[in-house]
């Protein structure tokens, strides 16, 4: 069976020391991560992992299972690609001339980016959306000459208005 891509939506304690638990799982077992965001939630006592990684069915849920056995870890969800809102963030650093500006800038407002820097030589862009939509911009940009980027991991939440937890849930 092939490898797909899927999300996980993970609660855990937000305290030094679980992100290196989190990845020294997937790592002892040999799993790779092919993004990870990490940051607090609304309730300072927890961070929410948004996880993408890859394998079969059974890569899967071992993943689910052996992440939910961690102390440190709240909640785990596999979160269905159809119906999750998933977007990433790419800053971006292009070569400019005279001649390239205006068309670099007016690929930017097609791409619903924005310039965040403005100079001489280069422009610093920033993108949010699919992966997709940020491969695309990199193909562009990488024809004027990328001098730099730096792109974040996805971040993803369910379409509607069921939560990954109650707030009420982990209170302790």
């Amino acid at each position: 069976m092939k490898d797909k891509q899927f999300i996980l939506g993970v609660l855990v304690a937000n305290h030094a020391g679980v992100l290196t638990r989190i990845s020294g799982l997937f790592s002892r077992r040999n799993y790779n991560i092919d993004s990870l965001n990490v940051a607090e939630t609304e309730n300072p006592k927890l961070s929410r992992m948004t996880i993408i990684a890859r394998g079969d069915e059974y890569i899967k849920a071992q993943i689910e299972k052996q992440l939910a056995k961690l102390h440190d870890v709240k909640k785990v969800e596999i979160l269905p690609l159809d119906d999750t809102v998933i977007r990433e963030h790419l800053l971006i650093k292009i070569k400019v001339t005279k001649q390239t500006r205006s068309e670099i800038v007016e690929s930017v407002n097609i791409f619903r980016g924005k310039v965040v820097d403005f100079n001489i030589d280069s422009v610093t862009v920033e993108i949010t959306g699919e992966s997709t939509k940020l491969d695309a911009f990199i193909k562009f940009a990488a024809e004027f000459g990328i001098i730099e980027m730096c792109r974040a991991g996805a971040v993803a939440v369910r379409r509607g208005i069921a939560p990954l937890s109650d707030e009420n849930e982990f209170l302790d």
